[in-house]
């Protein structure tokens, strides 16, 4: 997006109204969609995300003293806390923006107070990673306004922390790692255990689907954080570091060591891990073998790792009905959000008349559908000082 277009314009004028002056910098920080690799960021596996042309965007001026003051456009509120004392807020949101200035304090970064202004078009709890892109958004605020010298994986790193010990959600890192460090046209391979990443292009006449279940969910609320436990709990059954340092025949041999319902959560994660790797080969020139991979990991969340529900599974079908869609499968977390799909471009038209049909038909909802290109991590879109 172009620093003139509309949303730069609309936030800039807002800031001006909120604090009757110019902010000094505008930041985007972007999305993230998941093209495979469920639930492998935290068992040390290997994700291929992109980042996503859906941002959040923080417009942003420096103030005396060390108070920070956060308005959400979107929400119609706004927050204030001391950088001298950071508490948990009541508002959900406002924490991310708390833990972030908490984190980057705690590690030793004196930070600028701030008075900022947020948007964005990337939907709240649907799997693209909007608490990320809102953390990065901020800690790149603060990096900026601050005169820091802080490197991108380390900046995500210290959003990440954030998110485990101040909101108290034990993500991965591939959410932060994408939205910081994501390249336009290309996919990230990370290994989360090593933290090594690949570019790997992503071919330029497909392009990423985005079904919305409109069906929310919040980590907090939903099993992702039980999946985790299970999944510790069966690398220590192993005697593993990890679950994806398991090769699918070493798990194979001993499946007796596990509890079925472990074992199913384990199998699902050393198998997705090696659909990860195949995935990433196969799309620098296979996408028919891609897209057989993205249907393997959806069937693998539903059945074995057990984060998949109705109105997902009905978006995947549906998918799976139109001629030119690659592939198909949940993304994110599960419990709700979104499905993403591989679709050849000339069949983009098609795919949003036939899926939304048939998502309302079952659902009698209509759902969003966002054609996307992968994008580029946080930046600097305009300084107006």
């Amino acid at each position: 997006m172009e620093k003139e277009a509309a949303p730069y314009r609309q936030i800039v004028a807002q800031f001006e109204k909120s604090y009757g002056r110019l902010p000094d910098i505008v930041v985007a920080a972007p999305g993230r969609v998941n093209l495979i690799g469920e639930h492998t960021d935290y068992n040390e596996g290997y994700v291929l995300p992109v980042a996503i042309d859906r941002h959040i965007l923080i417009a942003a001026g420096p103030r005396k003293g060390r108070k920070v003051s956060l308005r959400a456009l979107n929400l119609g509120e706004e927050d204030a806390f001391s950088l001298d004392e950071i508490d948990r807020g009541e508002r959900g949101w406002s924490n991310y923006g708390r833990g972030v200035a908490w984190e980057m304090e705690r590690a030793g970064h004196r930070l600028q107070g701030m008075e900022a202004v947020i948007w964005g078009d990337l939907p709240m709890k649907a799997g693209l990673g909007s608490s990320a892109a809102l953390e990065v958004a901020i800690a790149y605020s603060f990096h900026l306004l601050s005169d820091l010298e802080i490197e991108p994986l380390q900046l995500a790193l210290l959003c990440q922390r954030a998110e485990n010990g101040f909101v108290g959600v034990q993500c991965g890192l591939m959410d932060q790692i994408t939205s910081a460090l994501g390249e336009e046209d290309h996919a990230l391979l990370i290994d989360c255990h090593s933290l090594d990443r690949q570019l790997i292009p992503v071919p330029p006449e497909v392009d990423i689907v985005i079904a919305d279940t409109g069906r929310r969910r919040g980590l907090l609320d939903s099993q992702y954080n039980l999946r985790r436990q299970e999944c510790l709990e069966g690398a220590r059954l192993l005697g593993v570091p990890s679950l994806c340092s398991l090769s699918p025949k070493e798990l194979a041999e001993r499946r007796s060591d596990l509890p079925p319902t472990i074992y199913r959560r384990v199998r699902h994660a050393v198998t997705e891990n090696q659909r990860t790797l195949e995935a990433a080969g196969a799309l620098r020139g296979n996408l028919e073998a891609f897209g057989r991979l993205m249907y393997d990991s959806h069937h693998s969340l539903r059945q074995d790792y057990e984060v998949s529900c109705p109105e997902l599974n009905i978006l995947v079908e549906a998918a799976r009905k139109v001629s030119g869609v690659y592939g198909s499968r949940l993304t994110g977390a599960g419990f709700g959000g979104c499905t993403i799909s591989l679709v050849a471009r000339e069949a983009v038209p098609e795919f949003q008349a036939r899926v939304a049909k048939e998502y309302e038909k079952a659902t009698a909802k209509k759902p969003p559908i966002y054609v996307c290109r992968p994008a580029q991590g946080v930046r600097e879109v305009s300084r107006c000082r």
